[in-house]
């Protein structure tokens, strides 16, 4: 059978989709469980790379008393992770049906990683509340204050667009809005990467979990080079017909 033929009955893969290395190089396909997003084309790059970042987060939380502020990394590290997974699950989905099941659940997802990261910021406020400390003076809480709201607005618009169109004055210009939402998912994702890189500036990391910032940024980057080539062009407009 020839490749055009086995294009037909599969939509959305073929030779110009190639498991590694290209743009929009993974595409559901039909009758595959939305699990199988989390794996498929270059995802496992990204997998890697989260749960890497993740382990570094965690290990390093674990190997000292735990205390309040404990929970403020493993919160936000979290939300870092869950956030990854909401842009695999997506990404790969083409048709009308997959984009529906695949919405719900991306946006599931984000509410959890906003909800976590909510708790993290809820948890970092007190714990400097009630040791005096100063609020948002370093880089790192710059950008970690910066992200926060990103995330939230990001959550709000994308959540909101898509189950309440009326709030933008109809359906066609909520789906206007579509492909900047993507777009700063994508923006955000990378935000609150380097936050954690920041993070490793900090004096307590520094004196206490000594997370290293070239362990960070390695893992920050095997989890992009495994999320940017699943991006489809299309879902940007950026083709015609799109």
């Amino acid at each position: 059978m020839s490749s055009q033929a086995e294009d037909q009955r599969v939509p959305g893969t073929g030779e110009d989709e190639p498991l590694l290395g290209r743009v929009g190089d993974a595409s559901q396909q039909e009758g595959k469980p939305l699990y199988y997003n989390f794996i498929i084309g270059t995802a496992v790059i990204a997998q890697a790379g989260a749960w890497i970042l993740a382990a570094i987060i965690w290990g390093s939380v674990f190997s000292h008393p735990l205390m309040l502020f404990s929970a403020h990394p493993l919160l936000n590290s979290a939300a870092l992770l869950v956030l990854t997974q909401g842009i695999l699950i997506l990404q790969p989905t083409h048709t009308k049906e997959q984009k529906k099941v695949g919405t719900w659940n991306h946006a599931a997802l984000n509410e959890v990683a906003l909800a976590a990261g909510v708790a993290g910021l809820v948890i970092i406020e007190y714990n400097k509340i009630s040791h005096g400390g100063t609020h948002f003076v370093s880089t790192h809480a710059i950008l970690g204050l910066t992200t926060y709201i990103l995330l939230f607005v990001q959550a709000f618009v994308g959540a909101t667009q898509y189950f309440v169109p009326a709030l933008y004055g109809g359906q066609a210009n909520a789906k206007k809005l579509y492909k900047y939402h993507r777009l700063s998912g994508y923006v955000v994702l990378v935000l609150m990467m380097a936050t954690v890189a920041a993070a490793t500036q900090t004096d307590f990391n520094k004196n206490v979990m000594k997370i290293q910032l070239w362990a960070v940024l390695t893992a920050s980057a095997i989890t992009l080079i495994g999320v940017l080539p699943r991006i489809k062009k299309q879902k940007f407009g950026w083709l015609a017909g799109a």
